[in-house]
């Protein structure tokens, strides 16, 4: 093998890597040849700008020579650190006032375009809101947008949302029958599981949301939107396939979890478990037909 052949398949490596660990946009606008770059490692021309260390006056010394702890300059004040996670409940409370005039989706959706109580935001490049129908007797309720997602605008688009509606036409239902959210409207980075901080800032929107479908049953799809429906800490396996009752925002719904079409594409053995799941969901809508 040549000394090419071996890079190309080191580099080819790192971008798998790349990809698994989330990565899936440059930060700059021309790609970096680090292989040319010989044994410098990346950082190694970068230096700070701010104060250098020959700026910095010496401590006195003491009568011995050394410096004491009382002659020292005192440091620099530390930079305060923030943490968005601590002002969600204030951010839920506030939002929770305000979307009880929504009237209609579009009201909703407009709220939630001005709506800055979500980190998740910031780092997203389109909101998620929903698709599907306006109203539905079917509400399906999924953990976050995932790249496809983030840029079409719309929530289940991807591979796990192409395969979701194969499920849903295998019990004859189709985009017009079912209304498509999750719970939260922006995709974590890293396509990572959204903290329970960013679930509560976007939760008086979601509570809303489902007042306004009004669905007959609610599906949770994986365990993450699961426990976050159902405020329980079980994994996804013994949470599914169970009727439960759900009050949200003061609706009440009939509610069922299953696994999530992510899941299933890398576990296809478990589509059995999620059929039988779909299942119930079919025979519970015929028999309020």
């Amino acid at each position: 093998m040549t000394v090419d052949e071996t890079s190309r398949k080191l580099a080819a490596r790192i971008l798998d890597w790349y990809e698994a660990m989330g990565v899936d946009a440059a930060l700059d606008e021309a790609p970096a040849d680090w292989l040319a770059r010989g044994d410098r490692a990346p950082g190694a021309d970068f230096t700070l700008a701010a104060t250098k260390l020959q700026d910095v006056p010496p401590a006195p010394a003491s009568a011995h020579g050394q410096s004491t702890q009382e002659n020292r300059p005192p440091d620099p004040p530390k930079p305060r650190r923030h943490f968005p996670a601590k002002a969600a409940p204030a951010a839920n409370a506030n939002a929770r006032g305000a979307v009880s005039h929504a009237r209609t989706l579009a009201d909703l959706e407009g709220m939630l375009q001005r709506f800055e109580g979500c980190g998740l935001k910031a780092t997203a490049k389109n909101q998620c809101f929903y698709r599907g129908a306006e109203k539905a007797r079917l509400m399906i309720i999924g953990e976050a947008p995932g790249r496809d997602e983030d840029l079409e605008g719309k929530p289940f688009v991807g591979r796990a949302g192409m395969l979701l509606d194969k499920m849903l036409a295998a019990i004859e239902l189709g985009e017009s029958d079912v209304h498509i959210t999750n719970i939260v409207y922006w995709r974590p980075p890293g396509n990572r599981t959204p903290t329970p901080q960013e679930a509560l800032a976007c939760r008086p929107f979601l509570e809303r949301q489902v007042t306004l479908v009004a669905p007959e049953i609610i599906l949770a799809v994986g365990g993450a939107a699961a426990k976050q429906m159902f405020d329980v800490t079980d994994g996804i396996m013994r949470i599914r396939g169970k009727w439960r009752t759900l009050n949200i925002g003061g609706y009440e719904a009939r509610a069922i979890a299953t696994l999530h079409p992510a899941y299933l594409l890398r576990t296809p053995a478990a589509k059995g478990m999620a059929w039988r799941d779909l299942l119930t969901i079919k025979n519970a809508l015929k028999a309020r037909q």
